[in-house]
């Protein structure tokens, strides 16, 4: 599936029109359904590819992956086929029976994660996820989405040291060949 093909499947797949509220709080008019894709092979299998390529070029010294729950699980879980790493799940909290673990899997202090994500806004949920990993001694430097909807959270990574690289930008995204006309707010 070539790039284009990918990015109309996508828009095809998940763009949904209205009046939503996004996790950032943030209102908007257009809404990505991460899970009308992640939830496909047929999209599923090449995102996990194009993340993984992502994670080779920039962040090659990876030793595993890492997804926040819920999201990004199904992501983390393909990118970890195309490329062969092992991945961690980042839990919105410690679970309370068990391990009471917040990051599941197997892992050493000090080795670098690149962290993936679905649909970044404020990158809020990143943010949370970066300070876990970091306070169980992971190295987080780069983060790969699969769609930035340009609205700050590249900065907000920044901000933490943290890169943020996109599959696909709102923009380039939503302009092309048979997508809706690019939404503002």
């Amino acid at each position: 599936m070539t790039d284009d093909e990918l990015r109309e499947a996508l828009v095809a797949a998940a763009y949904l029109e209205g009046d939503f509220v996004l996790r950032s709080g943030k209102r908007s008019r257009y809404y990505l359904d991460k899970y009308r894709f992640e939830t496909r092979p047929d999209l599923l299998g090449p995102i996990g590819e194009r993340i993984s390529a992502i994670q080779r070029e920039h962040c090659p010294d990876a030793a595993r992956l890492a997804g926040p729950e819920l999201g990004a699980v199904a992501l983390a879980a393909a990118t970890s086929l195309a490329g062969g790493l092992p991945f961690l799940l980042v839990r919105k909290a410690a679970k309370e029976y068990g391990t009471t673990k917040r990051i599941e899997g197997v892992f050493e202090p000090g080795e670098k994660i690149c962290l993936v994500e679905d649909v970044v806004t404020s990158g809020g949920a990143l943010l949370e996820s970066v300070a876990a990993l970091r306070e169980a001694g992971l190295v987080v430097d780069t983060a790969v989405c699969v769609v930035d909807r340009e609205e700050g959270g590249a900065d907000a990574l920044a901000r933490h040291a943290v890169r943020l690289r996109p599959v696909f930008k709102a923009g380039e995204l939503l302009s092309g060949p048979k997508s809706p006309a690019k939404p503002h707010g």
